[in-house]
């Protein structure tokens, strides 16, 4: 199309070399195994958004995917495939990208040492650029890329098909009527065709939104333009903020793009609506987005992010075990993952899922990606959960290789000093790792005065360990090495024998697990006393072995019994993980949520089932108007595919608080549609709500699919007309799509 190039969408890169050597592309080796090291060209298309890659087969497709998807870049022979694969003197021109969703890593190998940094320094710039463009600029990117591809015929002119064509790349069916008005309206040369300006009058009629009109032209008192005043008139009645004349010159200064109205102090149309685009005008409090909770409680007064099966990246049956599966967890905030721990060859523990055919990974190299990888998300402790099936022997090496790896970050005796009565806070934690796992004795010993002789005391196996089904009725005794017991300090592995004998036996450091179906049977059925159990100490919930698909379960029951560590499969994209990454969304995703003070409270009367009458009800309205959607995906990504959106909100809570509403289907249009349909929600809890928008695809003769969904904490919620980012399936966020609401929440009478 008729532009000085896409690259002046991107920032500051008009003419970069980098983004130029990527337009140009060339050819890499691209590894998959020891034998299939095959060459491929790879190119950045003229959209500056997705790579090409050419395959050498005949009736191949050739390969694209989008600079959006990619997590990160990594120089070197960093990813477990590279490392298996290549020989160690190729290491200056590897390199990898690393993809945000369950896609494989691309291990690539360059000609040289300056081609393989070169190509690492230009993907990360455009990455790196692609990922701060404001949402106006990201809009913009996609609808003149779908220009780019509608012009057929390469004229940088649009014709009356090549409209209709346009219309369903960026997802709105229509017929040829409306194409013709539409056509007719912005050919003021009658031409026939549309060129130059009128292509940029069509792009304003298509991004034209009567809903920011409306609310603009409310307050916009000035001129036809806010002033400053206006603006705090605006934040004060609509967003409930706490605003002043000094914060509306600030917002002016930030996002006015006409620089004769921010000279006057004036905010036009279009800087009241990038104000409304900025993440923090959008629906998450921005005050929440970094850590703001207090982090010196003691440990077991937190939900913690936790996996199960982390080394897993699909099934349990088959499917493959890998570092990345780790690499992946952590990078979005997990704070305690599994590492199920069995013999291996040369005397080398390995990592995988017991009686099955999942791949094997080395014990060593799973911790080695543990302490690269566990603190670059947050800076929070990190709880490695043992499943320990190994030898004497092997433990020992299990014990050597977490001391030599981890080194002084490993936590192997108590903060300190004596014997400690209570858990450290998060904050004393910080950049260390526990152990969770089995011990030969108690804590206490170590700190007598004659401590037990244990170089031959065997501890029975957990009865409720993922494989007991495998292994039950054999009261098998495992033997423990002492090096790896005497790094369990504040995890001890232990059984249930109900809340009474926890209460009078158990140290405060010494935990049960417990498979999902007995853990929402006392959620169920002794609600308060479970609350009261997890005050003093902590329970551990993971999914049933009957899972083997790695499905999930809702982890809200669990929550709200105070369960501090819910294990979820995190390579499983669903509900549960999407309530999941809410719950962790807020406090600097550190992995880390301070449970409510009702639940640290030894005497609480608290009960999620019952909901008698106490400090933790506060009944809140909450009043939710959804208005209208903006640049939706497809979903079926064949041409003639276009999204029917309906809306969805939904509260997850305690029993009283769940509840569900949704609005009608919009027919045909996932690049405007919009509702203007009220729903009211009755929220008796709020301090362990979570607040679901999710928009799906309708379907009258089967089930609807997910268009996109944002999930976040009841009280960070804020008030006013907020724009609802929208993550896929995986939980990426989807770059320019996006949901429009008014939210409004007031004290029930």
């Amino acid at each position: 199309m008729e532009t000085n190039g896409l690259e002046n969408k991107l920032k500051g890169l008009e003419g970069d070399p980098d983004l130029q050597f990527l337009l140009k592309g060339g050819d890499l080796l691209k590894v998959l195994s020891p034998s299939w090291k095959k060459t491929r060209y790879f190119r950045l298309q003229e959209d500056c958004k997705t790579m090409w890659r050419e395959s050498k087969k005949t009736f191949k497709k050739n390969d694209t995917f989008s600079l959006d998807d990619i997590s990160a870049v990594q120089m070197g022979r960093q990813s477990e495939g590279l490392k298996k694969n290549t020989e160690e003197q190729v290491e200056d021109r590897c390199f990898s990208i690393i993809f945000k969703s369950r896609r494989k890593n691309l291990d690539l190998v360059s000609s040289s040492e300056e081609e393989g940094k070169q190509w690492v320094k230009s993907l990360q710039k455009v990455v790196s650029n692609l990922n701060n463009l404001s949402r106006k600029q990201k809009t913009e990117h996609w609808i003149f890329s779908c220009l780019r591809k509608a012009d057929k015929n390469k004229d940088d002119n649009l014709s009356p098909s090549e409209v209709k064509s346009f219309m369903h790349l960026i997802n709105i069916e229509v017929d040829d009527e409306y194409v013709e008005m539409l056509f007719k309206k912005c050919d003021r040369s009658k031409s026939g065709t549309l060129a130059g300006e009128e292509i940029k009058h069509f792009y304003d009629l298509l991004t034209q939104r009567d809903e920011i009109d409306v609310i603009y032209g409310e307050y916009a008192k000035t001129t036809g333009f806010m002033s400053a005043q206006n603006l705090v008139d605006f934040l004060l009645k609509e967003q409930r903020e706490k605003a002043t004349l000094a914060d509306a010159h600030r917002i002016i200064e930030t996002y006015e793009p006409d620089e004769n109205a921010k000279e006057k102090k004036l905010l036009s149309k279009d800087g009241f609506l990038m104000y409304l685009n900025h993440p923090d005008a959008m629906i998450l409090n921005p005050d929440h987005k970094d850590v703001y909770q207090d982090m010196s409680q003691p440990l077991n007064h937190y939900f913690i992010s936790s996996s199960h099966n982390t080394y897993l990246m699909e099934d349990q049956l088959k499917g493959p075990s890998s570092t990345e599966a780790y690499i992946r967890a952590l990078q979005k905030g997990c704070r305690c993952v599994e590492l199920d721990c069995w013999d291996g060859s040369d005397n080398e523990p390995v990592i995988y899922h017991g009686y099955t055919l999942t791949s094997k990974i080395l014990f060593k190299d799973v911790i080695k990606a543990i302490s690269e990888h566990a603190f670059k998300t947050s800076q929070y402790p990190v709880i490695l959960s043992l499943e320990n099936h190994c030898s004497v022997e092997q433990q020992e090496v299990m014990a050597r290789h977490m001391s030599s790896i981890l080194g002084s970050a490993l936590i192997t005796s108590p903060l300190g000093d004596g014997m400690p009565t209570n858990f450290p806070s998060p904050e004393e934690l910080k950049g260390k790792f526990l152990i969770k796992g089995k011990r030969l004795n108690k804590l206490e010993d170590t700190f007598a005065e004659a401590a037990a002789d244990d170089n031959d005391v065997t501890e029975e196996e957990e009865s409720n360990d993922e494989d007991a089904q495998k292994e039950k009725n054999t009261k098998k005794k495992l033997k423990l090495a002492k090096e790896l017991s005497d790094m369990v300090i504040y995890f001890k592995s232990v059984h249930f024998h109900g809340f009474e004998d926890a209460q009078k036996n158990l140290s405060f450091y010494e935990m049960a697990s417990f498979k999902e179906g007995k853990a929402m049977k006392l959620a169920e059925e002794s609600a308060n006393a479970y609350v009261r159990h997890n005050v003093e100490k902590f329970s551990r919930i993971y999914p049933a072995g009957s899972r083997t698909d790695s499905s999930n379960y809702n982890p809200l029951p669990l929550w709200n019994a105070g369960c501090q560590i819910v294990a979820l499969n995190f390579q499983t994209p669903c509900t549960d993980m999407d309530m999941n990454q809410g719950r962790f969304l807020v406090n600097g995703k550190s992995g880390y949520i301070l449970k409510p003070a009702f639940m640290r409270d030894v005497a609480t009367e608290f009960d999620p089932i019952t909901l008698t009458r106490g400090d933790w009800l506060t009944h809140k309205t909450l009043h939710v108007m959804v208005i209208s959607a903006q640049q939706l995906p497809k979903v079926n990504q064949k041409k003639s595919s276009i999204v029917d959106p309906l809306v969805k909100v939904e509260i997850y809570g305690v029993p009283a608080d769940v509840a569900e509403k949704e609005t009608k289907p919009f027919d045909n249009n996932g690049f405007n549609p919009s509702w203007n349909e009220n729903f009211q929600f009755d929220v008796y809890v709020p301090e362990l709500a979570l607040v679901r928008f999710s928009i799906e695809d309708y379907d009258s003769s089967s089930d609807n699919d997910l268009v996109g969904q944002y999930t976040l904490p009841f009280n960070s919620l804020k008030m006013g007309y907020r724009h609802v980012p929208l993550f896929n399936k995986n939980g990426d966020l989807l770059p320019s799509a996006g949901l429009f609401v008014h939210i409004m929440v007031l004290d029930a009478e």
